[in-house]
């Protein structure tokens, strides 16, 4: 009879506590269940196999006995004493008596390995009764775009998922990437298990008129000014995602200059009344199609220019 190593079947070291031996099951038992697999003779009997190693290293007990079962392999491999190793007898001297536990009834579609040691009745078969553990169901990750404007003010969406239709919140100060949780709306679970959840990750459609930095809270614009304004100074309104505002400008600033605006940037997700701010780069717009007055006074400026330059 063939030692199975139940670590190797769940992918886990001899050292693994419980929680991550429950982890490494519950992923492989998704994967290879068969109501995920029908039809599928080898991802039933890898199902069966990884139930029978969660079965061991699950209980302390059955741990524990199986643990020494490897050292006294082992130590009989090295040894290489003949005739084979005494399954049996070695299980018989063990003082853990054939409890089963875990959902399992003895020899119930477990190896003949698993109901010699734990069992004592050398692999018979008492009766076919497939293991059904509850298994929570996976978790799915779904995108959802929004505008600039959207994730600002905060907004709804109607989700489809198969013919159940759920009508979800937008947070105002959504960002790229925030991931948004619906309890119990993702793939269903196996067994009577609880079903996943449904995370609805934020996708921010571009805006033609901000940008949203790196930090994610504070925002940039073009500032487009006139050049009289430029040159004299004077108030420009700036569009913002909230109220638009009055800015001041001073006489002759100049072209590239960033302004900030304090608290016109992105809310914070879930803090009131806590904004990001808005930079505005300016821009000079230069006139065009001059009259011919104009032009001449254009002219009478270069010359005075000119004059002063000297």
């Amino acid at each position: 009879m063939e030692y199975r190593d139940y670590y190797k079947t769940l992918g886990v070291e001899r050292t693994a506590d419980e929680k991550a031996i429950r982890k490494a099951y519950r992923e492989l038992a998704r994967k290879f269940h068969p109501d995920v697999n029908p039809g599928d003779t080898s991802a039933e009997g890898k199902f069966k196999e990884i139930n029978e190693a969660y079965e061991v290293l699950s209980d302390a007990d059955k741990r524990s006995k199986y643990d020494q079962l490897g050292s006294s392999y082992q130590q009989y491999a090295r040894n290489g004493a003949p005739g084979g190793f005494d399954w049996g007898s070695w299980a018989a001297n063990q003082q853990y008596g054939g409890a089963q536990g875990g959902g399992f009834e003895q020899g119930a579609d477990m190896s003949d390995f698993f109901s010699t040691i734990f069992g004592g009745t050398g692999g018979t078969r008492q009766r076919q009764q497939t293991y059904k553990q509850p298994i929570r169901g996976r978790d799915v990750e779904q995108p959802v775009e929004v505008t600039l404007e959207e994730a600002y003010n905060g907004t709804t969406r109607t989700i489809q998922r198969g013919a159940k239709q759920t009508k979800i919140r937008v947070p105002a100060g959504a960002q790229e990437g925030t991931r948004i949780r619906i309890a119990g709306e993702g793939e269903p679970g196996f067994a009577s298990g609880q079903p996943g959840d449904l995370f609805l990750v934020v996708t921010l459609k571009a805006d033609p008129r901000f940008k949203v930095r790196e930090n994610k809270i504070d925002l940039e614009s073009d500032l487009r000014i006139d050049l009289y304004t430029v040159v004299l100074g004077g108030e420009v309104i700036v569009p913002t995602l909230g109220n638009d505002v009055k800015l001041r400008i001073a006489p002759g600033t100049q072209s590239g200059k960033v302004l900030r605006i304090s608290k016109r940037g992105m809310p914070y997700l879930n803090v009131p009344d806590m904004f990001g701010d808005l930079y505005v780069r300016v821009l000079i717009q230069v006139p065009t199609d001059l009259s011919q007055e104009e032009q001449d006074l254009f002219a009478q400026l270069a010359a005075l220019r000119a004059e002063k330059a000297q």
